[in-house]
């Protein structure tokens, strides 16, 4: 094992592009590009979009979801590629956007094809304003005067005037303009409102039980000769603008940290364009205008045959037609739960609780909850990454330090996109009293871990949650996700350690039974692998399953290529991208690799090896808030905790087995590198219901117990 430890304070201590130079040639033949994985991942979502099992609203949501994701693939990973030095950067992003080219004209196609006449079969129709009657033209505008008007800034590109600033991610009009009296042609910009209502209801000519909808930027070119009087309009086209998202902030104290986000806030802003959309009647002197204003490349701009912002289409999701959606979902309370004091149910036993399976009010949000009003609560200690507008923990956090309780928080401020948010709850939080933190000074704080602390008849006992998803009540209702509560002393105290470090000034936690990034965690997995490669030797069972949001470390990749060698069986389930290629012969035949994409997101982190024994419960089990990447592994505070409890790793298994067992939500990849949608299985079960219906039954099932 000390060889393992050698390893891995190599793969710690080295920069990540020396390391995956290092690694490459060891690699080359089961690596698969990170950027490339990822778009590959993009194509599945879109597949939900195109399947028609899925209901026609999901499917709705799914191009928006599609169009969300490819955005933040470029506000975070395409300027390094666009802007690189080597010829094999610049190749790769020419395969990415040939790629890309290709799912964004499937996009189009399914919204016309399958979305917009799928919809109209369900008296809902997507109109735009040449498809309006007179009568529906005549309410629209009468909108547009009285509730749109006021809110737009018509504007002119002009040499004479200051260039007018494109926002991130806006859609804006522009168009040209001639004007009769001076004899002068110009180019004018109108910016569709980003929080107006994108898709306007009407009434006109509708018969009953139908819905008729106008998009807003159809609104306003039907009515946008209002706004420039005595012109003429000509030459319109949609176009939507990417600015580069990337700005990296240099260590400080926590007391400039602060003034350090704010100003990275400030300055995203403004960064780099990257990308240029236009829509449909382009045209071209325009596009060439503003591609040589942002000194851009052919190759960064997109020509689009349909929409240039499908996200909008979280507004029609959302219609309250029950009928084209997914079956509701409640997330159930737990038996051993109902009625009972959170404390005393986790004094009788570890408990393991998935959301969105179960309930994370019941559990999660009721553990902080109770702990700031109980008397006997004397310290609530909480990590925060994404906590939400609405998060309820603050507000247990504030009431608890009003009360007196000793309350600390280890903020992480520098989370991309929610650092205003994580601002204001800081401030929040310490107005109240409370103590926060920025963690430890160089690392993101991702690890999702609570501390609470009690009196109880004269002695002291810690109670913790250690989860794999952030404490966010929205997206506990949308992402698969475990958290363990217990009082197992060993844990507890290794938590207590972890939060000495976050908030004082030790080098390293004093943990036993955790593992904690970036001290512990990669030479520990290191240990676990190499474990499984010497039980096989040994002619034990030898067996490993992890899954992961993501797999890109090569250090990792490295040893698991060296345990498929040696025969372990190896199964990765990794929703996102994943840079082994499984299959190879020689090198990775026992390395198998799948993907669930579905209702529910699958977020979990879990990971399981055999331990040289046949009975899965005799194995161990993992779960936690690390992916195996380089960031998550040395990059950033990261906690991964050991599921002991018998009923625990039963559930665990559980869900393992039927993500395996799934042929309906579930994609492979083979060994070129290519994911091919599995086919349901004609038996009942996983195989064919799916991962999230079967686990939604279970739980139904054991909750009526």
């Amino acid at each position: 094992m000390a060889t393992s430890t050698a390893k891995s304070a190599l793969v710690f201590n080295g920069d990540h592009k020396a390391l995956s130079k290092r690694f490459k040639p060891e690699l080359t033949d089961v690596w698969i590009d990170r950027d490339l994985s990822w778009i590959a991942f993009n194509e599945r979502v879109l597949a939900e979009a195109a399947d028609s099992r899925t209901p026609l609203l999901e499917r709705a949501k799914f191009l928006a979801i599609f169009t969300a994701n490819l955005d933040e693939f470029f506000m975070k990973r395409v300027s390094a590629l666009r802007d690189g030095e080597t010829t094999e950067q610049f190749a790769q992003f020419v395969q990415l956007r040939q790629r890309l080219l290709s799912l964004l004209q499937k996009q189009a196609d399914c919204y016309r094809l399958a979305i917009v006449p799928g919809l109209a079969r369900h008296g809902v129709f997507l109109r735009g304003w040449d498809d309006l009657t007179t009568a529906q033209r005549e309410e629209a505008s009468s909108h547009f005067d009285e509730d749109i008007s006021a809110a737009l800034t018509p504007l002119i590109i002009h040499p004479d005037r200051p260039f007018p600033f494109l926002s991130n991610l806006s859609t804006s009009w522009a168009f040209r303009l001639y004007d009769p009296a001076r004899s002068e042609q110009m180019v004018a910009r109108l910016k569709i409102p980003a929080t107006l209502k994108q898709w306007v209801l009407l009434t006109a000519d509708v018969e009953a039980g139908e819905q008729v909808f106008l998009s807003l930027p159809e609104l306003i070119r039907g009515n946008i000769h209002k706004l420039y009087r005595g012109m003429i309009v000509s030459g319109m086209t949609l176009v939507r603008i990417t600015r580069d998202t990337d700005v990296e902030l240099g260590e400080s104290a926590d007391a400039e940290a602060r003034l350090q986000v704010q100003e990275q806030i400030r300055l995203r802003r403004f960064e780099p364009v990257v990308r240029l959309e236009f829509g449909a009647r382009l045209d071209k002197g325009i596009r060439d205008m503003l591609r040589e204003r942002f000194e851009l490349t052919s190759a960064d701009v997109y020509e689009l045959s349909g929409e240039v912002d499908y996200t909008t289409l979280f507004e029609i999701a959302s219609l309250p037609m029950p009928e084209l959606r997914d079956s509701p979902w409640t997330p159930l309370v737990k038996p051993s739960l109902a009625g009972r004091p959170i404390f005393q149910a986790i004094q009788e036993g570890d408990i393991l609780v998935h959301h969105p399976y179960e309930s994370f009010d019941a559990t999660v949000e009721n553990f902080i909850c109770a702990a700031a009003d109980d008397p006997n609560t004397v310290a609530i200690k909480m990590t925060a990454y994404r906590i939400g507008d609405d998060t309820p923990f603050v507000r247990s956090l504030i009431r608890a330090a009003e009360e007196g309780k000793q309350v600390a928080c280890a903020m992480e401020i520098k989370a991309r996109f929610d650092e205003e948010r994580n601002l204001h709850w800081a401030a929040e939080l310490e107005r109240a009293g409370a103590h926060v933190t920025f963690g430890v000074s160089g690392l993101k704080t991702h690890a999702k871990t609570a501390l609470v602390v009690r009196k109880e008849g004269g002695r002291i006992r810690s109670y913790v949650h250690v989860g794999t998803g952030n404490y966010h009540v929205k997206t506990a209702r949308l992402y698969e996700d475990f958290g363990l509560l217990t009082c197992d002393p060993e844990i507890t105290r290794d938590v207590v350690n972890l939060f000495h470090c976050l908030t004082g000034h030790a080098q390293a936690p004093d943990c036993s039974a955790l593992l904690v990034a970036p001290y512990t965690m990669r030479h520990r997995f290191h240990a676990l692998v190499e474990r499984e490669m010497e039980n096989r030797k040994a002619g034990k069972p030898a067996r490993i399953i992890a899954k992961m949001n993501q797999l890109e470390d090569p250090g990792l990749i490295r040893l698991l290529c060296q345990a498929s060698t040696a025969g372990v069986s190896i199964d990765l389930i990794v929703r996102g991208f994943c840079c082994v290629r499984p299959g190879v012969p020689g090198r990775t035949e026992n390395i198998r690799v799948r993907s669930i994409v579905g209702r529910f997101l699958e977020h979990s982190r879990v990971f399981y090896f055999a331990n040289g024994s046949q009975d899965p419960l005799e194995g161990d089990f993992f779960i936690g808030s690390a992916d195996w990447m380089y960031r998550n592994l040395s990059k950033r505070v990261e906690v991964i905790v050991p599921v002991r409890a018998a009923h625990a790793k039963t559930k665990l298994w559980g869900v393992l087995d039927v993500c395996l067992r799934d042929r309906r939500q579930a994609w492979e990849l083979d060994a070129q590198g290519r994911y091919s949608q599995l086919t349901p299985s004609e038996f009942n079960g996983p195989e064919s219901a799916g991962t999230h219906q079967t686990l939604m039954q279970r739980t139904l099932e054991l909750t009526s117990i």
